[in-house]
């Protein structure tokens, strides 16, 4: 079969039909009322035009083009390929992997904070928190390069940040200290999502925490390979070349 000639088009056509399906979901759940029913197209392509945003927002790939612009190197032929900040910092570039791990922070925190300031109401509240996802998943899955992105630690600590401050503060304190003593930057950041959503359900309703399950669980299915090489002992360090 021939491969498109236009890829990114079709990935990012492709993204937004998940958008969209993932919105119908939202509104069904949240409705009895037929999702042909003309007054609820308008809230169909509300929430499907949000969901795709954040996802947008979080499909920046800053370690990418930090690395390119600092050390003229393509991070994806670097060490593990990873787009994220442990593997930027391969790149030998310590001003790269600060910046990479601010700003995919920044792109976990500041579309929600602009959807709670600007688009209250979007979403039920019965869904609302799910739709915290999709800067994540735009950062694992970013449409531009193949849906091949990050793991979603700096990201999902920046969505924590939004949600519950003070369960993103202990959960990226425990990611500093194991990564400062255990120098396995993998193992720490599966600690701290472990950590995370069990924290956020002391503070709050499990209602209100559940989604944070999902978040935990999307970053361990993005740390499977890792997790594997945890297991065998082969996990490589701070520092070191990715296995």
């Amino acid at each position: 079969m021939a491969k498109s000639k236009h890829p990114i088009f079709r990935n990012f056509i492709m993204a937004y039909a998940f958008c969209a399906l993932v919105a119908m979901g939202f509104v069904a759940s949240s409705t009895i009322d037929s999702l042909m029913s003309p007054e609820l197209r308008p809230m169909l392509v509300k929430q499907s035009a949000a969901l795709f945003l954040l996802y947008l927002c979080g499909s920046i790939p800053f370690g990418l083009i930090f690395t390119r612009i600092m050390t003229n190197k393509d991070v994806r032929n670097i060490g593990s390929g990873n787009i994220g900040t442990t593997n930027v910092l391969r790149s030998g570039n310590k001003l790269a992997a600060l910046l990479t791990l601010l700003f995919d922070i920044s792109k976990g925190y500041i579309p929600l904070f602009l959807l709670d300031r600007y688009g209250a109401g979007t979403f039920h509240y019965s869904v609302y928190y799910f739709a915290f996802l999709f800067p994540v998943l735009g950062h694992m899955f970013p449409c531009w390069l193949g849906f091949k992105g990050g793991k979603g630690i700096a990201t999902g600590l920046g969505v924590m940040l939004f949600f519950v401050w003070p369960v993103a503060l202990v959960s990226l304190a425990t990611w500093v200290l194991l990564a400062k003593f255990l120098r396995i930057s993998s193992l720490a950041g599966l600690v701290s999502f472990t950590v995370a959503p069990l924290l956020t359900t002391y503070l709050l309703s499990f209602s209100d925490s559940l989604w944070m399950f999902f978040l935990s669980a999307l970053v361990f299915l993005a740390h499977r390979d890792n997790i594997g090489r945890l297991l065998s002992g082969q996990e490589s360090k701070i520092g070191e070349s990715s296995l």
